[in-house]
C-alpha cells in the first residue's frame, strides 16, 4: 500500500499572518476547574433572560414560523432597526432613521466589515493605546499602520489629535463607556473635544458601545453619535444584544450615514448575505415592548455587586506599589503595577497558583506596550473566588517587589 506524503496546504499571506487571540489562548488554561479566571470578558450567566427569550423564540415560530425561517433583507429585520433608531435617543441622538442602521452578526462581524471597508494594506487607523483586542486583531487582516492616540487616567486625550497624527488616517476607533481593557470612561468635556476635533479634520469616528447599558456609578453621558451630529463628525456607531441580553444571540448593529451603510450592506452580502432572520426577529420580540427597562437594573446590580467584591479584595492585599481603575460600569478594572514587573511572567507563577488574568502588552499597537499592565474581569466569578484568587495575586505581586529589591 502506498503511504501518501501530504503536501503542505498553500495560505494567502493574508491568512499566514493571522495570530490567535491571547485571550483565547488564555482562556484554554481557564477551562479547568481549579482555575480561578479573571480573563474572559463574558456577561454573567446570571444575568440571561432565559425563560423570555425562549417564549420570544416560541411565539415567532408560532404566530410568523415561514418568515422567520426564510432569507431576509441584508440590512435586517425592519422593526428591530427601527427598534434600534428610536432607542439611540436615549444616548442623545435624535436624528437616526432606519437606513441608517444595520444589523450584524455581533459587533465583532461589525468591525470586520469596517476594516473590509476603510483599510487598504499601510492605511493609518488610529486607536486608544491601550485598546479593544478583539478590535485590533479583526483590524489587523487588512494590514494597517496602527497610530496610537496618547490617553491617560481619563481615557484619550483629543489634544492628541495633533496634525501628523490624523493627516491621511481613515478613522479613530475609541470605546468612550467602561473601555475594554481599562474601564475608564471619556468624561463629557473630552467627548466634546473629541467631535469637534474630528469634525475639524474630517476623520470618521467609529464608536463602539458594547458596555454603555452596564452603569452602575455615575451619570449617563450622551454618546458620540449625538455630540457629533451636531458639530457636524462622521460618527459610526457600533452596538450589540450581547452584554443586554446573551453573546450567544450573535446580534449587534451599526448606525452610520447612509453612503456608508450602503457599501457596508455590499460587503455584508458577500460575507453572509444577512443576519439570522429567526434571531433578529425573537430579540425584537423580547424588547419591543420595553423589557430592557426592567432587565438592566438587575444586569447593572449584578455587575456593580460583582465589581464591589473584587475592588474591596484588591484594596485588602494588593500592594500600595499597585494601581487600578475604578470603573463606573462595565466588566474590567485596569491594574498597574511597578515598572519592573513583567505581566506575562506574574501571568505564568500565577496559573501554577491556579489564577488567571489578561497581560496588558496585547492591548497596545502602534505604541510601545506597557508590559507592566493587567486586566482583570470580575463578573463570573464567585465572591469566594474572587477573594481567593485576589489574595493569591497581590502576595504574587508583592513577592516580585521584594525579590527586584532584594
Amino acid at each position: 500500500m502506498t503511504s501518501l506524503n501530504p503536501q503542505p496546504y498553500t495560505f494567502s499571506q493574508r491568512a499566514q499572518k493571522i495570530t490567535s487571540s491571547t485571550i483565547r489562548e488564555i482562556l484554554k488554561v481557564t477551562e479547568r476547574p481549579e482555575i480561578i479566571s479573571f480573563a474572559g470578558g463574558l456577561p454573567a450567566p446570571k444575568g440571561f433572560p432565559i425563560d423570555i427569550i425562549y417564549a420570544a423564540y416560541e411565539k415567532v415560530l408560532n404566530h410568523n414560523g415561514k418568515a422567520a425561517l426564510q432569507y431576509g433583507p441584508t440590512e435586517g429585520y425592519r422593526p428591530l432597526r427601527e427598534w434600534v433608531a428610536q432607542d439611540l435617543k436615549r444616548v442623545g441622538a435624535h436624528d437616526v432613521n432606519v437606513d441608517q442602521v444595520l444589523i450584524v452578526s455581533g459587533s465583532q462581524q461589525a468591525l470586520d466589515l469596517l476594516g473590509k471597508l476603510f483599510i487598504d494594506p499601510g492605511s493609518k487607523v488610529l486607536v486608544e493605546a491601550p485598546s479593544y483586542l478583539g478590535a485590533l486583531q479583526s483590524f489587523s487582516l487588512y494590514e494597517p499602520n496602527y497610530v496610537a492616540v496618547p490617553t491617560d487616567d481619563k481615557g484619550l486625550i483629543p489634544e492628541g489629535l495633533t496634525d501628523d497624527r490624523v493627516a491621511h488616517a481613515r478613522f479613530i476607533y475609541a470605546l468612550p463607556n467602561f473601555q475594554n481593557p481599562t474601564g475608564r470612561t471619556l468624561n463629557l468635556e473630552r467627548r466634546k473635544a473629541l467631535v469637534k476635533r474630528c469634525a475639524e479634520a474630517n476623520l470618521p469616528i467609529i464608536e463602539d458601545d458594547p458596555y454603555g447599558d452596564l452603569r452602575y456609578a455615575g451619570e449617563p453621558l450622551p454618546g458620540l453619535l449625538g455630540l457629533g451630529r451636531e458639530v457636524g463628525a462622521t460618527v459610526i456607531r457600533l452596538g450589540s444584544f450581547s452584554k443586554v441580553l446573551a453573546p450567544g444571540l450573535r446580534l449587534g448593529y451599526i448606525v452610520a450615514p447612509e453612503a456608508i451603510i450602503a457599501k457596508l450592506v455590499q460587503i455584508k452580502q458577500a460575507t453572509d448575505l444577512h443576519t439570522a432572520t429567526l434571531t433578529q426577529m425573537a430579540v425584537y420580540e423580547t424588547i419591543h415592548e420595553g423589557f430592557l427597562n426592567f432587565h438592566l437594573p438587575a444586569v447593572r446590580e449584578i455587575y456593580k455587586e460583582q465589581c464591589g467584591y473584587m475592588l474591596e479584595a484588591m484594596q485588602e492585599f494588593f500592594p500600595a506599589s499597585a494601581k487600578w481603575t475604578r470603573p463606573e460600569g462595565g466588566m474590567f478594572i485596569w491594574v498597574t503595577l511597578p515598572e519592573h514587573i513583567d505581566a506575562y511572567e506574574l501571568l505564568s507563577r500565577a496559573i501554577k497558583k491556579h489564577v488567571a488574568f489578561v497581560p496588558g502588552e496585547p492591548f497596545y499597537a502602534g505604541a510601545e506596550p506597557v508590559r507592566n499592565t493587567l486586566r482583570l474581569s470580575f463578573v463570573t466569578v464567585s465572591k469566594e473566588r474572587i477573594r481567593e484568587g485576589i489574595e493569591i495575586l497581590g502576595r504574587l505581586i508583592a513577592e516580585s517587589a521584594v525579590s527586584k529589591a532584594a
